[in-house]
């Protein structure tokens, strides 16, 4: 058994037991590996370890390594900052992209999206704490952007993404934001997906109604190790 596998063992254990103390499907969780400053070889053992995600936050150090996997049947999530001058790479690339912001993003992703391919799914990076050295929306402006992104053709809004603050407990804010989207339904913006916890709180999420949980170093270890 090598190191990564082991770790993914404990992982899925441990999703399974926090998906079970929150009387849910272990299967309504997905565990997306942050793939950051892993080499290809990696990701290609996580996968045949189980894991069908992966996340990747650069796209000029994910490009190869999707092009090396390419035969390899991997989902892939773009989960760094969005700049508008990699739009074209990332919707052209990936599966899914948790990180738009505001709706110039959001316009040239589905500009770009090819239209034979399916639509990208996205989720809304939600700036909870207001905090200047994150992007992300306020959560006053989730619900305008959230029904401009439903308009545009390409795109698949899925849900709702957090990096939490540092203030407080990450406990806290999951659980504020799975009530945001609580009230998006409510008022009619259908959200199927919460993309929030990492390798140190996402039994927290899970608790809180995560559907995704972004796990790097507790799977592949130290970055560039």
């Amino acid at each position: 058994m090598t190191e990564i596998t082991d770790h993914l063992a404990q992982i899925f254990e441990r999703v399974a037991r926090a998906a079970k103390r929150a009387k849910r499907s272990p299967n309504s969780v997905t565990i997306v590996a942050i793939g950051k400053q892993q080499p290809a070889s990696a990701i290609a053992e996580a996968q045949l370890s189980g894991v069908a995600h992966f996340g990747e936050s650069y796209v000029q150090e994910a490009l190869p390594k999707i092009a090396a996997l390419a035969d390899v049947p991997i989902t892939w999530h773009f989960v760094g900052k969005m700049q508008a001058n990699k739009t074209r790479q990332v919707a052209e690339t990936f599966d899914w992209v948790h990180t738009v912001d505001r709706l110039k993003i959001a316009e040239r992703l589905s500009e770009q999206r090819s239209p034979f391919a399916k639509p990208l799914n996205v989720l809304i990076q939600v700036n909870q704490g207001g905090e200047p050295q994150k992007s992300g929306a306020r959560t006053d402006d989730v619900a305008a952007l959230a029904r401009a992104i439903g308009s545009l053709p390409r795109l698949a809004l899925r849900g709702l993404m957090t990096l939490p603050p540092q203030s407080g407990t990450p406990a806290r804010w999951f659980a504020e934001l799975a009530a945001l989207r609580a009230r998006l339904e409510s008022d009619g913006i259908a959200l199927d997906s919460l993309s929030m916890g990492m390798s140190g709180d996402f039994e927290d999420a899970i608790a809180a109604g995560a559907t995704h949980v972004r796990i790097g170093t507790a799977i592949f270890g130290s970055r560039g190790a």
